[in-house]
């Protein structure tokens, strides 16, 4: 991981529930590269490659946190780093949204 100062305020969009300025790089990488790889653009993923490492964003797909990745994406960079994920691993990565309205949940 590169030494930075602050995170770029680009990620803002990202890490939308978050106060930048309180995010430490190295203890939140996991949410910070997540979120980034999940809701990130373009430019926000040049940044992120620059700030950490290749291994280190590999190592993050390949221990997905639990509910919160888009299977799609997911499916993108698993697909792109030729990596390997356990089916049940897999499955319980995936952000799943309720099949009805909240109201009928009851």
């Amino acid at each position: 991981m590169k030494k930075i100062e602050k995170l770029p305020e680009s990620f803002q969009r990202a890490l939308w529930s978050y106060d930048l300025g309180k995010l430490d790089a190295q203890k939140d990488k996991i949410e910070i590269i997540t979120q980034i790889l999940n809701h990130g653009n373009p430019h926000d993923l040049k940044l992120l490659f620059e700030i950490y490492s290749e291994e280190e964003i590999k190592e993050i797909i390949e221990n997905p946190r639990r509910g919160v990745w888009f299977e799609k994406v997911l499916n993108f960079w698993v697909t792109v780093f030729n990596l390997h994920i356990k089916k049940s691993i897999w499955q319980e990565a995936i952000l799943r949204f309720p099949l009805r309205p909240f109201a009928e949940n009851k």
